[in-house]
Formats: structure tokens, C-alpha cells, sequence
């Protein structure tokens, strides 16, 4: 069973569907004992980070969100792969989940933000089980995005700078973009996901 986290901030129904089409059982909890029974972990997002820190806050996930991400494969979503690093600045500087290293701010380029639309991905390196993605199109809605150490950055893509697209450590992993509104090629990335998170 695959939970998704419900705080009140994720697009939880076009996630949801996106992973039952690949056969698998899904609920949408904040419950601590359904979460410790469930095989992944996907937290997804919608909104800004300092917003998103808030509702965890209040919820009392905070702690048990790290403690998911030890002892299970973990996925965020658009702001919830964000969520994932030390501190944002959207709305204000917010201390992150601290799964990651790292910290969410603003975009530096001369396009028009925030970024929505349709970018290709680059994904090489040895291993790297998201290199068959290169060159596939995905959808980005964000004007915020991650700067950490490049050993965690499994894809990224281009927007007048390198966005980090898709970020791995261990069993924790992230995507910016969203793979439920990236059609068959988002659908197929989420599978990835499950498979690598299972090895």
C-alpha cells in the first residue's frame, strides 16, 4: 500500500490516480499507525513552502515525516520534494524537513516565472535509472527551486538556468515536475520510482 500524505496542500486525486493505474493500493492519510503499515511513502504539494511548513507543523508530521523517510521508500512531488530540503524561502525563510541537504530559492533566470510548461530532461550517468528519460518532455509549475550538491541531482532541466528535476538520496527521492499531469512519460517515471525504491 502506497500512502500519500494529506495536509491540506497536495494535489492528493491526480497523484492518487496516477498510481492506481499502475496497480497499486493507495490511501491518503496523516495517520501515523496506516502510515507504518504502508510499503512507500509520496508527499505531494501545492502552494508555497513556508505555507506547506506550517500545515505539517500544526498536524504534527514534521517528526514523523523523517521518521518515514528512514525506513521507507519516500517520494515528494513539486513543493513536497522542497519540503524535503532545510529551509525555503518562499513566504519567508521556513526551516525545511531536513531530509536533504539543501535550500529552496527563488530562480534566477531571464524567463518569465513562474515556470509552467512542457521542458525535456537530461539524466545521464552511469546507473542513473532515469537516463532513459533524456530528452523527454515534462510539466513544470514552480518559481522556486533547490540548490544542494550535485551527487543528489538525478535529472535536471533547462529554464534559462539548470533546475534540479529529479533528486535522489538513498530511498528518499524527489521530482519537481509533476508526473501525474506528464502523461504516459510522468506515469512511467513514477514507476521507475517504485522499482528503484524497492531494490
Amino acid at each position: 500500500m502506497i500512502a500519500i500524505i494529506d495536509y491540506g496542500m497536495g494535489n492528493v486525486a491526480s497523484v492518487s490516480t496516477a498510481l492506481y493505474k499502475l496497480g497499486y493500493e493507495v490511501t491518503i492519510t496523516d495517520d501515523r499507525e496506516v502510515l507504518q503499515e504502508a510499503t512507500h511513502i509520496v508527499l505531494p504539494g501545492v502552494g508555497s513552502f513556508q505555507a506547506a511548513m506550517e500545515e505539517i507543523e500544526k498536524r504534527g508530521l514534521k517528526n514523523l515525516l523523517r521518521e518515514m523517510a528512514e525506513e521507507k521508500p519516500f517520494l515528494g512531488i513539486c513543493l513536497g520534494m522542497q519540503l524535503l530540503f532545510d529551509k525555503g524561502f518562499e513566504g519567508g525563510e521556513t526551516e525545511g524537513l531536513s531530509i536533504l541537504p539543501g535550500t529552496i530559492e527563488k530562480m534566477e533566470t531571464k524567463h518569465i516565472l513562474p515556470h509552467i510548461g512542457w521542458n525535456a530532461l537530461e539524466a545521464e550517468g552511469e546507473g542513473n535509472p532515469f537516463s532513459q528519460y533524456t530528452g523527454k518532455h515534462v510539466y513544470f509549475v514552480h518559481s522556486f527551486a533547490v540548490q544542494t550538491n550535485e551527487a543528489y541531482i538525478a535529472a535536471t532541466a533547462e529554464y534559462g538556468m539548470t533546475v534540479p528535476a529529479i533528486v535522489k538520496k538513498g530511498k528518499v527521492y524527489g521530482i519537481q515536475f509533476h508526473p501525474e499531469k506528464s502523461g504516459e512519460v510522468g506515469v512511467d517515471i513514477l514507476k521507475t520510482f517504485l522499482q528503484e525504491a524497492a531494490r
